[in-house]
């Protein structure tokens, strides 16, 4: 039977990634990071289509125009800009969707895993945690998809995500295309990253993921960079200020969690 998979994409977990001035447009190295973050996002979409299933990717990095869409096989739908929508890199999921591969994911804020590592904005949040835990982008998202009821079936990125991924899912598929000590990364040659990410999603395809189980309440302790971060916040009148950088808002479901991540990033 056809299915759709959707196809949620970052950069800072793309092979050879190192600096954020490969991430932003304009910067030094950001075209070649966006041709092979375009050509690692063409290798999952290559074994979606062989499966014979359909595919809709999101391109999910800064300003969500990073990937060439003329580099992505034919039949491939390409979700391009931010849908003010709260499931922001996951924006258009919903329980049509057979699972969930992340492409180019990278270690949390919080973390000593990466040169890259940061949650949703490197310079608003130094970590965010749910329910006591280091969260990263994979978690909120992956809290997101399950209350759509779509499980995550593979990621790709820095080795510490795989780890966490792993963790937080025994099931899903992981591809790790490099390995981060302080601010180096040792990288998986581009091509071998590509391949390496067809062949792993083409086992994901084959493999039973149950949809993670939600918790009754999602509480969500975030510490801000700035102390006026904290004051912002406050404006919320269900947001509690845990110490001059951190603060604490207890939500019902992950949509409400978006909701509120974004309006304490202010």
């Amino acid at each position: 039977m056809k299915k759709t998979y959707f196809i949620s994409a970052d950069i800072e977990g793309i092979t050879d990634v190192t600096d954020w001035c490969e991430t932003v447009p304009g910067g030094d190295g950001y075209e070649a990071a966006c041709e092979q973050m375009t050509r690692e996002v063409a290798a999952a979409c290559e074994a979606i289509l062989e499966a014979g299933h359909d595919v809709v990717v999101r391109d999910g990095h800064d300003n969500a125009r990073n990937i060439n869409h003329r580099m992505l096989p034919r039949g491939v739908k390409l979700m391009r800009g931010w849908a003010c929508h709260p499931g922001s890199m996951l924006a258009g999921l919903d329980e049509k969707y057979a699972g969930v591969i992340y492409i180019g994911y990278h270690a949390p804020a919080g973390s000593n895993a990466s040169p890259l590592a940061h949650t949703v904005e490197y310079d608003l949040i130094k970590w965010l945690k749910i329910n006591g835990k280091l969260a990263s982008e994979f978690t909120l998202n992956t809290l997101y998809a399950a209350q759509q009821g779509v499980a995550p079936i593979f990621i790709s990125g820095d080795a510490e995500i795989c780890r966490m991924a792993k963790e937080e899912v025994p099931q899903i598929t992981t591809v790790a295309v490099k390995d981060c000590r302080g601010n180096s990364t040792f990288n998986v040659h581009p091509e071998d990253a590509c391949q390496m990410i067809r062949e792993g999603v083409a086992r994901a395809l084959q493999t039973e993921v149950p949809v993670p189980e939600l918790p009754e309440e999602f509480v969500m302790d975030v510490c801000l960079c700035r102390h006026q971060q904290v004051r912002s916040a406050q404006v919320h009148p269900n947001v509690e200020k845990l110490d001059e950088f951190t603060v604490r808002y207890v939500a019902k479901n992950p949509t409400e969690l978006n909701v509120m991540r974004e309006f304490i990033m202010g």
